[in-house]
């Protein structure tokens, strides 16, 4: 069994670090915050006090941090993964980041003997818990045959889809988040034309899940904005994130998308009004402010 080695353990790479120790994997774990870490080594995992001392430890790193920057950092920076990494191991970044640092990344490991696959997930931190993320993964198809076992303790076996060379799976990731983003503004106006009909939504949405307009959106989040809970299961602020590579991949690629830039228009707005520790479903909030709804 490989040994596994993860870096972040945030909202989502807890969850996920938890699953690999309970499908039996030997697991070597670091994060910028010690609360995270000693929770892990309580439930069995060894603590590193680098990336580097992790990737000396492994023969799978995953690394599971914010942004671009951070995963440089973690791979190139001082005491960073690239330092001690052997010929041979395979890094999996499940982080959501730029399509082209993904692919200059896995060059740079490529240059060190390394296969380095871009992995991120969709399903929240929800989808962390239960292990039934969606990875989209971009890199060396058997890369991703060797490292399977893997990423089927912290997802759903059948939605782990090899999408094409280095950085094909960040731009996966950024239609995924094109995509929550359109249907999350869609339900986020529909509730706000009921509320200013005098409708009660949930009806709305209780008629509106019986048809085509049916989505995951409209189910989970569209539950969430009707009873206002918008404790986050991600933040608004890294959809934001998010949002920021999809308009540079639009840009890259000369690509029309009017609807992105709305949303993008409408989570700066939530953004503007000190809203980005929220879930992102809070999206909901500048759509009814908007419409001068309480």
């Amino acid at each position: 069994m490989d040994r596994i080695g993860f870096i972040g353990l945030g909202l989502m790479g807890k969850p996920m670090a938890l699953n690999l120790l309970k499908k039996g994997f030997p697991l070597t774990v670091h994060s910028r915050s010690r609360a995270p870490v000693d929770a892990l080594v309580s439930a069995g995992a060894s603590a590193a006090a680098s990336p580097a001392a992790v990737a000396a430890a492994a023969d799978v790193i995953i690394t599971m941090v914010p942004d671009s920057p951070d995963v440089r950092l973690v791979l190139e920076g001082p005491q960073g993964v690239f330092e001690s990494v052997r010929a041979g191991s395979i890094v999996i970044d499940m982080s959501t980041i730029a399509p082209d640092v993904a692919r200059e990344l896995a060059a740079r490991a490529a240059g060190l003997g390394v296969e380095m696959l871009d992995a991120p997930v969709s399903g929240g931190e929800i989808g962390a818990i239960n292990a039934s993320l969606s990875v989209m993964v971009g890199g060396d198809a058997a890369a991703l045959e060797r490292v399977r076992p893997v990423l089927n303790a912290v997802g759903n076996p059948e939605r782990i889809v090899h999408i094409g060379p280095s950085g094909a799976g960040q731009v996966c990731k950024a239609c995924n988040q094109i995509c929550i983003g359109g249907a999350l503004a869609s339900v986020s106006e529909a509730f706000a034309i009921a509320r200013k009909a005098g409708i009660d939504p949930a009806r709305v949405r209780e008629a509106l899940m019986g048809g085509f307009a049916a989505s995951r959106v409209l189910e989970v989040h569209g539950e969430r904005i009707l009873k206002g809970n918008y404790v986050p299961g991600f933040k608004t602020k890294l959809y934001h994130k998010d949002l920021g590579i999809v308009g540079q991949t639009i840009h890259e690629l000369d690509v029309p998308a009017p609807v992105a830039a709305l949303v993008q228009q409408y989570v700066s707005a939530l953004m503007a009004a000190g809203r980005g520790e929220e879930d992102y479903s809070s999206l909901a909030k500048a759509v009814f402010d908007a419409a001068h709804l309480d």
